[in-house]
C-alpha cells in the first residue's frame, strides 16, 4: 500500500467512525443562530495548526464562506501577534487566550477552541475564563479530548489519536457550521 493509499484509508476509517457523532454537530447549529441573533460574537483559538483553524473560522464568519451575506462578528484570539507576545511576556504563554477573553468576551458569546489533544494549558485557562464570563464553550478535540472535554459546554472529540486526522474533521465540522449559518443568513447579490 502506498503512502497516499495508507493515509486515505486512515482518513476514511476516522470519517466512518465519526458518523455516530453527527447529531452532536447538529446540536451546535442553534447555539450559533442565537449568538448572532442576540448581537453576540464568536471567539476562536488554538495552537499551531489549530491556530490556523481558529483563524479560518473567524475569517469565514467576518468575510464570507460560499456567498455574500452580512458580515458576522468573530475574532480569532490566535491572530494578534502583538497581544500574544505582550501577554506571553507579561503573564506567560498560558494566559495568551484567557487574558484576551477577559477583555473581549461577554456573556452570550461563543468560544470555539480547536485542539488535537485538549490538554494545552492556555486552552484550559481560556475555557475557565469563558465560564466565568458566561461565554458558551465549544471544543473541537482529538486524542480523547483531554482536560478540555470536561471543561467545555459542548465538546466534539474526533475518535482518533492522529492529530492530522482530527484537524481534518475539525475543518469539516467548521464548514458544516458555516453552511448552516448561510441558511440562516442567506446569500445576497448586492453586498
Amino acid at each position: 500500500m502506498s503512502l497516499v493509499q495508507q493515509q486515505y484509508a486512515e482518513l476514511k476509517q476516522v470519517v466512518v467512525s465519526f458518523e455516530r457523532f453527527l447529531p452532536q454537530v447538529e446540536k451546535l447549529f442553534p447555539l450559533f443562530e442565537q449568538c448572532f441573533k442576540n448581537g453576540h460574537k464568536v471567539l476562536t483559538c488554538g495552537n499551531g495548526g489549530s491556530a490556523a483553524d481558529a483563524l479560518h473560522m473567524a475569517e469565514e464568519l467576518v468575510g464570507r464562506y460560499r456567498g455574500n451575506r452580512r458580515s458576522l462578528p468573530a475574532i480569532s484570539l490566535s491572530a494578534d501577534v502583538t497581544a500574544l507576545t505582550c501577554i506571553g511576556n507579561d503573564w506567560g504563554y498560558d494566559a495568551v487566550f484567557s487574558r484576551q477573553i477577559e477583555g473581549l468576551g461577554h456573556a452570550g458569546d461563543i468560544l470555539v477552541i480547536f485542539s488535537g489533544s485538549g490538554n494545552s494549558a492556555n486552552l484550559i485557562k481560556a475555557l475557565g475564563a469563558a465560564k466565568k464570563l458566561g461565554i458558551i464553550t465549544v471544543s473541537l478535540l482529538g486524542k480523547g479530548g483531554g482536560k478540555a472535554r470536561e471543561l467545555s459546554d459542548h465538546a466534539i472529540v474526533i475518535p482518533t489519536d492522529n492529530t492530522a486526522r482530527a484537524q481534518e474533521l475539525h475543518t469539516w465540522i467548521m464548514h458544516v457550521i458555516l453552511e448552516h449559518i448561510e441558511t440562516v443568513y442567506p446569500v445576497v447579490d448586492n453586498i
